[in-house]
């Protein structure tokens, strides 16, 4: 998704509103009311999900991970697209759901089940504003950061994630940060934790060895953008011996 979630939900906007009109045109006008809500919604997470806009909130994602009924209701085109899409690819991708990228840091995709799962039980970070907590996935506690698909978290939130994950490292808890697929706003995220933790000076070189150890990993000029302010403004310390290893 190099172009860009906004782009690409752009498109298929477009392309389900020419069936609409196709259909309109044939005269199954009950038929095409479907695809032109759907084009509809389209649009709208098209124009949120822009960088310049950059509401995730839109989606209504609750703190515990879990979507309200009208959110369900009105955006059901784009959520259960996501979700549909998301099985298909990873049908396809013979990429581990998840990677141990230090001991006790994992980073991966959004666990649909529980052998999605890392072991140890571990915190989660959720990256994602399109995908449900699955609540019959038990761990040491949760935190949902709510970020669009190819966009980052802004660096205050990416702080906030980072200090609640050094917390949960202080207990010895595993931390396991997901997004979609494991491939950009969960490892922006990661990449500051390592450098919190002390594990690696600087975010460029924790990008490297997430990467060693999750090869198909892609942070974008947004991801890397955050990175760089968070890393200037950034309130937490390093924290040597913090229980990790490279």
């Amino acid at each position: 998704m190099g172009v860009g979630l906004s782009v690409l939900i752009g498109f298929k906007s477009a392309t389900l509103f020419i069936i609409f009109a196709y259909l309109r045109t044939l005269g199954f006008t009950l038929l095409s009311v479907p695809f032109l809500y759907a084009s509809l919604v389209s649009l709208l997470v098209s124009l949120a999900s822009h960088p310049a806009t950059n509401l995730p909130m839109l989606l209504g994602k609750n703190t515990d991970g879990s979507f309200p009924i009208w959110s369900l209701i009105i955006f059901s085109p784009y959520l259960y697209f996501v979700r549909g899409f998301s099985a298909l690819r990873r049908l396809k991708s013979r990429e581990a759901p998840y990677s141990e990228v230090s001991e006790g840091l994992y980073v991966g995709g959004w666990p649909s089940s529980p052998e999605k799962m890392p072991p140890g039980n571990p915190a989660i970070i959720d990256c994602t504003c399109e995908l449900p907590r699955v609540f019959g996935i038990s761990g040491n506690g949760y935190l949902c950061v709510p970020t669009w698909d190819t966009r980052s978290p802004d660096p205050g939130a990416m702080e906030s994630a980072v200090r609640w994950a050094c917390r949960k490292r202080a207990q010895n808890t595993p931390i396991f940060v997901h997004c979609a697929y494991g491939h950009g706003r969960s490892v922006a995220v990661m990449c500051a934790l390592l450098v919190s933790l002390g594990v690696v000076d600087d975010w460029k070189t924790a990008e490297k060895l997430i990467k060693k150890n999750r090869p198909y990993i892609r942070m974008n000029a947004l991801h890397r953008k955050a990175l760089e302010e968070w890393s200037k403004n950034r309130l937490s310390p390093p924290k040597n011996g913090a229980n990790t290893r490279s």
